[in-house]
């Protein structure tokens, strides 16, 4: 991660980034940039210089335009002009994004913040300086970004210290999340997921980690988790991550996907379909991360996080369409597409946690359908809840973080096509509206849970097809981000 160090007065200055915002219309309609006034103010020279420059650049103020401007054998050396939009927390954030790339042959630089930067323009800002600089590689080989230190130039750094320090801990797991999800999956089975928790929270203090594999989720019932792992060289695990303060006065549980690889099982993906397919544990992968955030900043909340981890591979021992599946606490399913393996995985964990673990709020994400895409595109998850003011907190959060979701339906005249002739429930209905059934489906599973409960449909947000503001091209991280913005409004 790039190193972000808070200043009032650089040691050099190398290359200087200054703020600039959209100024008045002019009667031609144009809205020239204008110099936001920046702590310290600038020395005469250099803000005569960028005036006079200014209106040769074009720039129109607009969130993460740049331009670069030499000044050889002068101090400082080389101007950087950064479009930061309305000052508004997501401007912010795609401005701190286009830096990163803007500046990724500098070695150091400096930014003068306006002097009406608040704490939560300083958060964006660090948070898309460090998710734009992401990149994953399994090689040494190829270009590595040169810039290694930002500074950001203020009159009180004391100030913003705990606004860049979420930030870099948001952006920490995040990254987290969006390494475990790239990773490929001949790397990647359960038991390397476990591992890598484990990991990560020896790092941290006050978390309880406990894994149950194959022969214990057979003795307490798991059945749909070992249904879906049954087929396998790699048994499946289920992590149950607990982060307990003293203080906290909520509990909530995060349940996420955490399929290694999805090949569709007896009910085999087209290859365009599979390739991707190790992007199945994206929703593991963010509530994992948003657990370990929870712990490092210290919320004054418990969280317990359960990810149910499987590979969904073709075998002799692989389930069939038509098995009939005893999930956790007894409820029995079936299953006539074995592509629809993550319900099954996370009902387990669902009626576990509500049977077991009683929690306030019950908050599951999943990389469950191709449906959510069809619906809502590539940037949006699906929202379901019958609680309209944990909708409607979660989805503040999620918007605050930059991230996206969208509240979906879960009507009454769609439960009959989950009925079953041979189990309590059908898990696959041919009834279209794919992600909704899914949801309703994982809804029989929450219990007494039911209007406190929250279900992301994740599927389509948690990859990206090429760098976009914050976002690089592959895994997202997404989910990590609002959750740990959604979980510090419960203190």
């Amino acid at each position: 991660m790039l190193a972000i160090r808070l200043t009032a007065g650089p040691d050099r200055l190398d290359t200087l980034v200054l703020p600039v915002r959209a100024g008045a219309a002019t009667d031609g309609g144009e809205t020239p940039a204008t110099l936001a006034p920046t702590v310290p103010a600038l020395p005469d020279e250099v803000a005569a210089e960028v005036a006079a420059l200014l209106p040769a650049t074009r720039l129109t103020g607009r969130a993460g335009e740049t331009f670069a401007h030499l000044r050889p054998a002068r101090t400082p050396g080389r101007l950087l002009l950064l479009g930061v939009g309305d000052g508004a927390d997501k401007a912010w954030r795609t401005a701190g994004a286009a830096l990163a790339r803007a500046a990724k042959d500098e070695t150091r630089i400096t930014l003068a913040l306006p002097v009406d930067a608040g704490a939560g323009a300083v958060r964006a800002l660090v948070e898309g300086l460090q998710l734009a600089a992401y990149r994953f590689r399994m090689t040494e080989a190829g270009e590595t970004p040169a810039l290694t230190e930002v500074e950001l130039l203020v009159a009180d750094p004391q100030a913003h210290r705990e606004a860049v320090a979420a930030a870099e801990t948001t952006a920490r797991m995040t990254r987290f999340a969006r390494d475990l999800t790239n990773t490929p999956s001949s790397v990647k089975n359960p038991q390397w997921f476990v591992a890598q928790i484990e990991a990560a929270a020896a790092e941290l203090t006050d978390l309880r980690l406990r894994v149950r594999g194959p022969e214990e989720l057979a003795a307490e019932g798991f059945g749909g988790i070992l249904a879906v792992g049954r087929g396998s060289a790699s048994g499946p695990r289920l992590v149950e991550l607990d982060w307990r303060p003293a203080d906290a006065r909520t509990h909530v549980v995060l349940v996420g996907k955490g399929i290694t690889f999805d090949t569709g099982g007896i009910s085999i993906k087209p290859v365009p379909a599979m390739k991707l397919m190790r992007k199945d544990m994206a929703g593991a992968a963010a509530v994992v991360a948003a657990t370990l955030g929870a712990a490092a900043l210290r919320l004054p909340v418990r969280v317990t996080t359960l990810a149910p981890l499987a590979e969904n591979m073709v075998s002799g021992s692989a389930f069939r369409p038509g098995d009939i599946v005893r999930h956790y606490g007894g409820l029995t399913s079936e299953s006539t597409n074995s592509d629809a393996e993550g319900r099954l995985v996370l009902a387990d964990a669902m009626a576990y946690a509500v049977r077991e673990l009683k929690p306030d709020l019950l908050i599951d994400l999943a990389t469950l359908t191709g449906a959510n895409a069809v619906a809502l595109g590539k940037r949006h998850g699906a929202l379901y809840s019958e609680n309209d003011q944990l909708a409607a907190d979660v989805l503040a959060a999620v918007d605050a973080a930059g991230e996206a979701a969208w509240r979906m339906p879960l009507p009454a005249d769609y439960v009959e096509h989950l009925g079953s002739d041979l189990a309590d429930l059908h898990s696959s209905p041919d009834a279209g509206a794919g992600s909704v059934t899914a949801a309703l489906f994982l809804r029989e599973f929450t219990g007494e849970l039911r209007d406190r409960w929250l279900h992301i449909d994740m599927s389509a947000p948690s990859w990206a097809d090429g760098d976009d503001a914050e976002l690089t091209r592959g895994a997202t991280g997404w989910g990590v981000r609002g959750l740990l913005r959604w979980l510090a409004t419960l203190g």
